[in-house]
């Protein structure tokens, strides 16, 4: 099928509400174009010097969302693009962020990325981290970032049970969150998690935004 034909699918399977971020790393400009043709508009990219070559070249509607790991000094690299960096994952790196994005009189949004998962390579806060942080204001008093929700990626297995109990961590753990330290904030509403393998699990545990590469654009080319 064509990425267009894809994304249709994809779409017509999504509930009501649930926010596709077309995730078009290692995908060169022409594809991806393919798909804004189709009615894309949100892309997630994770290597800071593929968006930066990216984003410049396509329409300037595009939400592109940051979704890798992001290296304290790629940071400077993405401000003028990115709309959302999904993968906060220290309180070093939000300070940074919000900088950065003062100094070129920005805003962005941001989600919290949580680890979950079993492998120790993913990267993200720890529940307990999270939460002690949130405690002691770790992420009030920013300027020119807002803190829309959390972003988690499950473990890699083909155990959907494990998936689903993860998963369900993560909801819960934006629960207490929203409920205790982000009352205020009506920004805080969104739950990133779910890939091509996993979304219909992620979306029965609360996702609101899911992240899908391979089912829309086909094998990465490296």
């Amino acid at each position: 099928m064509s990425i267009a034909q894809n994304l249709q699918h994809i779409t017509e399977q999504l509930p009501a509400g649930i926010k596709l971020v077309a995730v078009s790393k290692f995908h060169p400009v022409e594809r991806i174009m393919e798909a804004y043709d189709a009615g894309q508009r949100i892309f997630g990219e994770n290597r800071a010097q593929e968006l930066a070559a990216k984003a410049p070249q396509m329409p300037t509607d595009i939400e592109w969302h940051f979704i890798g790991h992001l290296q304290k000094n790629k940071v400077r690299m993405i401000m003028p693009w990115v709309s959302t960096i999904q993968s906060i994952d220290s309180t070093q790196l939000l300070q940074l962020v919000d900088k950065e994005a003062a100094r070129i009189d920005r805003h962005v949004d941001v989600l919290l990325q949580l680890h979950v998962a079993k492998e120790q390579t993913k990267s993200g806060f720890a529940v307990d981290e999270i939460l002690e942080a949130a405690e002691n204001g770790a992420f009030n008093n920013l300027s020119n970032v807002t803190i829309t929700g959390v972003m988690a990626m499950a473990t890699f297995t083909d155990d959907m049970d494990q998936v689903a109990s993860e998963f369900e961590l993560v909801h819960n753990t934006f629960r207490t969150l929203r409920e205790k330290y982000f009352a205020s904030n009506p920004a805080f509403k969104e739950i990133s998690m779910g890939m091509s393998d996993d979304w219909p699990v992620a979306v029965k545990h609360g996702a609101t935004l899911v992240r899908i590469g391979t089912d829309i654009f086909g094998q990465r080319e490296y």
